[in-house]
């Protein structure tokens, strides 16, 4: 029998949360174009739009038929297809509701639809929505300046995504390396990266990322990269060389390895090894960053600061961005040419960037974050924590992951079926919970009875 174990967070976080009574968990029944559906949903009413007719979406089952002539087929999607969203809740073509603990993949903090962020898109798009980096742009320079202002970074480079950011913190370890180093017959290109790290699916992002099968197909990718032990400070100690790392490629919560967070031992440990190798220190945020912590940065958790930190998911709410924050002493070493985008930095994403960050930033609304994660994983400690299959409840923020002794995919279909969506990760027994952050310790209430319900399936395939 597995025992559950409910991991510390890495620093203290208060824990003066008042009790709730949970509500009550039923099932709503509807007849949604003529067919029964029975919804799991709070204990409030909920009006359903009427998506298929007002946006004339076709039925699902024709979506999903189509899609598979149309799309390559690089995703085992689940069968769903979400129509419109609101707040934590996403509603299907036949107009079927779901609470919402997935985020789109860690990416829409403020839910669906949230109204700044509307304003912010429409009025921008209906103004200047791309111009290139061929010219300045004010909302561009208006985020660097809030991102600068709010970081341990000097300047930023903008991406369209968390793997292009990545890429282009691998493009500046190299150049640093180079220039600072202009008589070394061969400068330092090598990487250090981890267990269960996740970086990216572009050759130099992918090369750094540690699940095999990822890079199996597509090999040879990016040489010079080692893996090592993810928290293991003897191990990493041996690796680290002057003259042959350039940099050290870590997440401070891993996401998609499974929700392992790293120690401030391990953290300051790093930091002291890149200086004293002249390596360069890399935090990837970009799943853990931007207020899912409980703060801004998760890295500020433990009071370690990197040379380049990449970001994604969120800061765009929806929009496709990223960015790469750096040191003046890197920033310097970039030269004109040296890297480039077309997209990257455009006025519309910029602009939707700003409102997110500005409610992120907010430290109410951190703090917020902080007590809705403490809470979460009380109940779920409570709920689950005598169930066989349980084995840990980690994370902390509202980056949470539920370990199993079994495959994790029973429990997500059987929540999915009653109204609830969550992700795997880690090695498919992890059930990773990242809903937005403006989540409700109502519909938290609910998510972890959903959970608790759906958790005797977990029996019946284990017997199969």
């Amino acid at each position: 029998m597995a025992s559950l174990r409910v991991s510390p967070n890495p620093i203290s976080q208060p824990l003066n949360l008042r009790r709730r009574f949970s509500p009550s968990l039923h099932g709503r029944v509807q007849l949604i174009n003529g067919r029964r559906a029975v919804t799991a949903c709070l204990s409030v009413d909920v009006e359903v739009p009427d998506t298929a007719s007002k946006l004339g979406l076709a039925k699902s089952r024709e979506v999903i038929e189509t899609e598979a002539k149309v799309v390559v087929q690089t995703y085992a999607r689940t069968p769903v297809v979400l129509a419109s969203g609101k707040g934590c809740k996403l509603y299907d073509a036949e107009g079927r509701e779901y609470l919402d603990l997935t985020s789109g993949i860690a990416v829409n903090a403020l839910g669906h639809g949230d109204e700044d962020w509307l304003k912010a898109v429409v009025e921008q798009a209906s103004t200047l929505t791309h111009v290139s980096n061929v010219y300045y742009s004010i909302p561009q320079v208006e985020l660097a300046k809030r991102l600068v202002a709010s970081s341990f970074a000097d300047r930023v480079f903008f991406t369209n995504s968390g793997t292009e950011a990545n890429e282009a913190a691998i493009k500046f370890a190299r150049k640093f390396q180079r220039h600072t180093n202009p008589d070394a017959k061969e400068p330092a290109t090598s990487f250090i990266s981890f267990t269960n790290s996740f970086h990216g699916r572009t050759m130099g992002a992918l090369a750094l990322t540690s699940k095999e099968h990822y890079r199996s197909p597509f090999e040879p990718v990016m040489p010079g990269v080692t893996f090592v032990e993810y928290g293991n400070i003897q191990a990493t100690k041996e690796l680290i060389q002057p003259g042959k790392t350039a940099a050290v490629f870590v997440e401070p919560i891993q996401g998609e390895g499974g929700i392992y967070s790293a120690s401030k031992e391990f953290l300051q440990f790093l930091r002291k090894a890149c200086d004293d190798a002249g390596a360069l220190l890399v935090f990837d945020e970009v799943q853990c960053g931007l207020g899912r912590t409980g703060y801004l940065w998760a890295h500020e958790a433990y009071g370690v600061f990197p040379d380049i930190m990449t970001l994604a998911k969120p800061l765009a709410g929806g929009l496709p961005i990223g960015a790469a924050l750096v040191t003046e002493r890197v920033a310097s070493t970039i030269a004109f040419g040296d890297h480039g985008s077309t997209f990257a930095g455009a006025p519309l994403v910029c602009s939707a960037a700003l409102a997110v960050l500005n409610k992120i930033s907010n430290p109410n609304f951190l703090n917020s974050v902080s007590k809705k994660g403490l809470y979460f994983k009380n109940i779920l400690k409570q709920k689950m924590g005598g169930n066989p299959h349980v084995r840990e409840v980690r994370g902390f923020g509202l980056i949470i992951g539920i370990e199993l002794d079994v495959s994790a995919s029973p429990l997500v279909d059987a929540c999915r079926n009653s109204g609830l969506l969550v992700l795997t990760a880690g090695k498919g027994n992890v059930v990773r919970l990242v809903p937005p952050l403006i989540i409700t310790e109502q519909e938290l209430d609910v998510a972890a009875e959903i959970l608790y319900r759906a958790l005797p399936v977990l029996d019946a395939t284990n017997s199969n």
